[in-house]
């Protein structure tokens, strides 16, 4: 009994034993089918994404608006070039004296002003006044032996004309008058070369005193001191005949009425220019300050090297704020043009004015990139004046295009582009 019970335990364990050998067949089936579903929407998914990808290169745009609503109209008219250049002084001199001496006193500082005559330094003068001195005496030396000379010519004189008419009587041999005259002639010899001494000592007596008058050194003309070269102790010599350590000049004097800005104007834009044609004037130190000017005169020479001619500008306004060698743009107007009596203001020249940063640069030649719908166009531009609002643009650009602003250095003629809102 027990036997048989065991038995039919032992076969009822079998049937409930799970055989994991092999899955259910019906399963098995369905779990591929969701795998394959899965992975074929995984990949519609991402081809859908690939053709719909946004694509090209992301710029912003600007709209080219006319330079007379702002930006050239500002300054004045519509600029037709810009050039580069630096504040000069017309009177500025290296001051020195005009002896060779050892200073004794410097009175000028950097940045002090002087006037003309002024005294800005003093040499030894030990010297010269020796010299002076020397010279008085020899004056007074030839003022002895002129009067010594003109004595004894006055003692001759009469002695020679009597002996004229003793001869002319016969009183006296031809000998005794020859003697007579002789001693006259000799006289007189003496009283000439006498005065002549005389005329020579003063003159040194004159040439001490300017040499005297050379160890006081005075400003040339009023003006600002910009530098300081000597020292007290030091030699100074108009041609360092010193030596190494011999200074040439005291110090550099400027005036300052005489600045104006010197700039280089490439040789194939220098039909543009002409004289008393007004200019604004930006300093890099202040370059939101416009000052005035007007075109003086261009060099009649070119720079075989840098294809440019020199055009001197005049500054029309005097601010202590401009100094020389200040670095300086200069742009040319156009309402410089030549106007006949009673006629109407000279119309601005053409222009647009755009973003600065939608300028690219290409070797010498501007460029800017117009939108046309998903592409661009590279085109070659004019640059006029640069103006808070924005560049102006004188040639290359009509009111109203549509220009790239972004990294221009990824875009070319006819590339693509994707438009993205400005922050």
């Amino acid at each position: 009994m027990d036997q048989t019970t065991a038995t039919d335990k032992s076969s009822l364990l079998n049937q409930l034993r799970i055989d994991r050998s092999e899955p259910p067949p019906s399963q098995g089936g369905y779990g591929k089918w969701w795998a394959t579903g899965i992975a074929v929407i995984i990949v519609a998914a991402l081809g859908i994404w690939y053709l719909l990808r946004p694509t090209g290169v992301p710029v912003t745009t600007a709209v080219a608006q006319p330079a007379t609503n702002g930006g050239a109209a500002s300054i004045g008219g519509a600029s037709l070039l810009d050039a580069s250049g630096y504040i000069v002084a017309r009177r500025r001199a290296t001051v020195s004296a005009k002896v060779t001496g050892k200073v004794v006193d410097v009175r000028l500082e950097e940045g002090q002003r002087v006037e003309a005559g002024e005294i800005i330094a003093r040499l030894d003068d030990s010297n010269w006044r020796a010299a002076l001195a020397q010279s008085n005496a020899q004056v007074q030396q030839a003022e002895v032996s002129l009067e010594s000379a003109r004595t004894a010519f006055d003692d001759a004189k009469p002695i020679f004309e009597r002996s004229e008419k003793e001869k002319a009587s016969a009183v006296i041999s031809a000998q005794s008058f020859d003697q007579a005259h002789a001693q006259f002639n000799v006289a007189r010899s003496n009283l000439l070369i006498a005065q002549s001494a005389l005329e020579a000592a003063r003159t040194g007596v004159a040439v001490a005193q300017r040499n005297l008058d050379d160890t006081v050194i005075r400003a040339p003309f009023a003006g600002v001191v910009t530098e300081k070269t000597a020292q007290p102790g030091e030699m100074v010599s108009p041609v360092s005949a010193g030596g190494g350590f011999t200074r040439t000049g005291i110090g550099t004097i400027v005036d300052m009425d005489s600045l104006e800005v010197e700039v280089d104007v490439s040789e194939n834009f220098i039909n543009r220019v002409r004289p008393q044609q007004p200019v604004v004037i930006k300093l890099n130190a202040y370059p939101d300050w416009d000052i005035p000017g007007s075109v003086i005169a261009m060099i009649p020479t070119a720079d075989r090297a840098k294809a440019t001619v020199k055009v001197r500008i005049a500054i029309k306004q005097k601010d202590p704020r401009i100094i020389p060698e200040m670095g300086a743009r200069v742009s040319f107007l156009s309402e410089a043009e030549s106007q006949e009596p009673g006629a109407g203001k000279a119309p601005a020249a053409p222009g647009v004015i755009i973003p600065a940063e939608s300028v690219a640069t290409s070797g010498d030649t501007s460029i800017v990139y117009v939108v046309h719908d998903s592409t661009v166009e590279r085109r070659a531009v004019r640059l006029g004046a640069k103006t808070p609002a924005g560049q102006v643009i004188i040639a290359g650009l009509s009111a109203g295009n549509v220009v790239a602003l972004g990294d221009l250095a990824q875009l070319r003629d006819g590339a693509r582009i994707r438009i993205q809102k400005a922050n």
